[in-house]
């Protein structure tokens, strides 16, 4: 019996992750969606379009399931008319803040259930400008650390309209203001410059250290439901968690 006792963990498995890659597929998809209901389908002409389709494809979703994202856009079925990007602002366990990007046809409905999401976890769920203020926003483009010098990835991106490049322990952050967002990711393709992701963020004015165990508890907890739900499509944040915290609530 110990095999079938491996079968079972391994579909057991195999359906978490077939689960999660449908979510995922799911959130990809309603991007496309937007990005086309909003500039066309033709990709030499939207470039939102274009960096929805490469956050795609770097997650392996099927061609197929992207065509029909483009067409859903492009027809403006009722579905894809009512569907639309909103911004939900709220704090979180110790005051640290959180905007929630996400696409729905159905406002109450999402707002409802952020709302109950944010009251489980010791957090309160804002209006419109709440935290905003608390974070700039920017496009971030993610370079490999392996692709370029960083001396001369600084030259080409400085050159093509970029703001700053930030140093990670296995990439490079390139941060431009939303206008030249995406000639700067054009650009950077045009000297060849390979691009791992790229997209609009809010990044935080400051950092919120959260030291206190349970608060960090609430929080991971809090974002993990966020990015859990159908209708979010990202959560940014403005805490940061030291690692040995961390370890403490994920010890494995």
């Amino acid at each position: 019996m110990s095999g079938h006792s491996k079968w079972s963990k391994v579909k057991r498995l195999k359906g978490a992750l077939d689960v999660e890659r449908s979510r995922l597929f799911s959130k990809l998809s309603k991007e496309i969606t937007i990005a086309a209901r909003l500039g066309g389908g033709n990709l030499m002409l939207n470039p939102r379009l274009r960096a929805a389709i490469q956050s795609a494809r770097s997650k392996s979703m099927p061609n197929e399931n992207i065509a029909r994202a483009v067409k859903r856009g492009e027809r403006a079925t009722s579905t894809a008319a009512a569907m639309e990007q909103m911004l939900y602002e709220g704090y979180g366990a110790g005051g640290v803040a959180l905007i929630v990007e996400a696409a729905t046809d159905n406002r109450n409905r999402t707002a409802a259930a952020l709302r109950c999401f944010f009251a489980e976890k010791q957090g309160v769920l804002g209006g419109p400008g709440s935290v905003s203020h608390l974070f700039l926003r920017r496009g971030q483009i993610i370079v490999s650390k392996s692709a370029l010098q960083e001396e001369r990835l600084l030259e080409v991106a400085l050159q093509a309209g970029a703001e700053d490049l930030i140093r990670n322990e296995e990439s490079f952050a390139i941060l431009t203001s939303p206008s030249c967002f995406h000639s700067v990711a054009e650009s950077l393709r045009n000297f060849q410059v390979p691009i791992e992701s790229r997209q609009l963020i809010f990044l935080p004015r400051r950092i919120v250290d959260v030291s206190d165990l349970q608060t960090a508890s609430y929080i991971l907890q809090l974002c993990d439901a966020l990015e859990g739900h159908d209708d979010v499509l990202r959560v940014h944040s403005n805490f940061n968690i030291h690692e040995g915290l961390l370890a403490k609530i994920h010890p494995n």
